[in-house]
């Protein structure tokens, strides 16, 4: 399923934004011309992401509760204490929107 989830100009570059499309809690992040949809959810404890810091150099976005870093690419946690990854969407801009696919 495709939803439109804003603008893209609406996107903050360098910074998250939470999204709920269909009962799915998404991160969005936008670095630079691309655009990024992760989990919203720490795999660690049940904290939004989108609360968090994006590190757009090494494409992270880390937790502000205790840290745990993920991929912004592959949802994979790179630091403790979160050890299972976020899931990833796929995400692209049509028409100056951002369009995720949910599954």
């Amino acid at each position: 399923m495709s939803a439109t989830l804003c603008a893209f100009d609406e996107l903050v570059d360098g910074e998250a934004r939470r999204f709920d499309v269909d009962g799915h809690r998404l991160a969005v992040v936008r670095i630079g011309d691309d655009v990024y949809v992760i989990g919203d959810r720490c795999t660690h404890q049940d904290v939004s992401l989108a609360e968090g810091e994006v590190d757009a150099v090494a494409k992270t976005l880390e937790c502000w509760k205790h840290g745990s870093c993920f991929s912004l690419e592959s949802g994979e946690p790179s630091s403790l204490p979160a050890t299972r990854p976020v899931p990833v969407y796929a995400a692209r801009v049509v028409d100056g929107a951002v369009v995720v696919e949910v599954t």
